[in-house]
């Protein structure tokens, strides 16, 4: 099978820290916004509340609604199945903005859409993105989703896991590892 990459973020590990974010600003030098970002739901009601945390990016979805709406095929889908945006042939429409659900979309400074890439020219020397490499209590794991011998494979195989909005009916590949059993 061909390589499909994919994240996983252990909700158990990851307090909310925003080092992730503050790597992503770092490695894609883009101070002032960041393509991920750490969001807090409160759930429940008192005394009985709950907080959970989330480190939020593109979901890098097989049935993404960005790419079709894309007048100029600048969001498409790589080889490895990553949702990218070819800064060339973005005109800045915004379609894929509007159409994103989970706002992982937005503006950036050179008119041109912008978004969580997964770090690929790291990922193609080898690397992790930045974000799973500067997570201090190791809350994310990065990998091929298609690799059965591979971490994230094991770890959504032995782990209950959820995404985010599954009604969009998007296929994502960020994987949320349940917080409590």
């Amino acid at each position: 099978m061909p390589r499909r990459f994919a994240m996983v973020i252990d909700r158990k590990l990851c307090v909310g820290c925003a080092a992730c974010v503050v790597a992503c600003m770092n490695q894609n030098e883009s101070f002032g916004y960041s393509r991920c970002r750490v969001t807090e739901r409160l759930t429940g009601s008192y005394p009985n509340l709950r907080l959970d945390i989330f480190s939020e990016r593109c979901n890098h979805c097989e049935d993404a609604p960005c790419v079709p709406v894309c007048p100029t095929g600048a969001s498409h889908h790589s080889a490895h199945g990553l949702v990218e945006v070819h800064k060339d042939k973005c005109t800045g429409c915004r379609a894929c903005v509007a159409a994103c659900p989970y706002d992982a979309r937005f503006p950036g400074s050179d008119g041109a859409v912008s978004k969580c890439n997964f770090c690929e020219p790291l990922v193609h020397q080898g690397r992790e993105p930045a974000c799973v490499a500067q997570c201090p209590t190791q809350a994310m794991v990065f990998g091929d989703i298609n690799d059965p011998q591979g971490e994230l494979r094991r770890l959504l195989d032995t782990r209950k896991a959820q995404v985010l909005k599954p009604e969009a009916a998007t296929r994502p590949h960020i994987f949320y590892l349940e917080a409590r059993p």
